[in-house]
Formats: C-alpha cells, sequence, structure tokens
C-alpha cells in the first residue's frame, strides 16, 4: 500500500456509508495522530491501537447523530504525487467554517483552525465535513 491516509479515507468513508460502528487498518503513527484529531473535533468517538509491535491495527470508532454520519464528506488534498502546501496566510476556513482541515506542520498533526491561531503553514492532508 503507497498512500496509508488516503486509504484510511476511504475505509473511514465506506464505514459511514455501511453504517458501521468501527472500522479498522493497518497502524502508523501518522494515522494515529489524524484519528486523534478527528476525536478531538468529535468527528470520530475513539481511537485506539490494538495489538503488538509485528502489526497492530488502528481501531476506529465512528460518530453518528442520530443515523447522521458526522462525516458526510472526506476529501485528500496533498497526495504522493502532488503535494499542497500552505503558509499562514492561505489557510482558508473548509466551507465558512462548517468543515475543518487537517494540517501535517513541524508542530505536528493539527487543524487547520489551529495552525491559524498559532501562525504556521504545513501541508494540508485532508478537509472533512
Amino acid at each position: 500500500m503507497n498512500d496509508r491516509l488516503s486509504d484510511m479515507a476511504t475505509r473511514i468513508r465506506n464505514g459511514y456509508l455501511a453504517g458501521k460502528k468501527t472500522v479498522e487498518m493497518p497502524s502508523a503513527k501518522l494515522l494515529s495522530a489524524v484519528a486523534e484529531v478527528m476525536v478531538v473535533e468529535k468527528y470520530l468517538l475513539n481511537s485506539e491501537v490494538v495489538g503488538d509491535t509485528p502489526h497492530p491495527t488502528l481501531k476506529l470508532t465512528l460518530n453518528y447523530a442520530g443515523i447522521k454520519p458526522a462525516i458526510t464528506k472526506i476529501k485528500r488534498i496533498s497526495k504522493p504525487g502532488v503535494r499542497i502546501y500552505h503558509g499562514k496566510k492561505d489557510l482558508n476556513p473548509v466551507l465558512s467554517g462548517l468543515g475543518i482541515s487537517i494540517i501535517s506542520t513541524s508542530n505536528g498533526i493539527m487543524t487547520g483552525n489551529t495552525a491559524r491561531k498559532n501562525k504556521i503553514g504545513g501541508e494540508v492532508l485532508l478537509e472533512l465535513w
């Protein structure tokens, strides 16, 4: 698998479309950090790493408001072939503040709003709403 983040986004999207409660995928540090941001922003209920060191699994608990999923759209912005970087002035709100962007910065993985407040830019990984 070349692009683990795209695989994560696809598994989350498919899990919501199928009405699943949990989604599992191979774990990585980047995926765990992105999942933690999504838990803080209430797009996921919980994320945990299950298993030991040879092949740990990342288990995500999806969040629903009644029967409506918390995420209606999840989009990969920066891809392995074309990396997208934004400076602190170029980080615009997603859907006028209704969604979030997840940014990889020199201070770690964070939302676009947090990066704007800290006055730092970085690679735009995902947008979701």
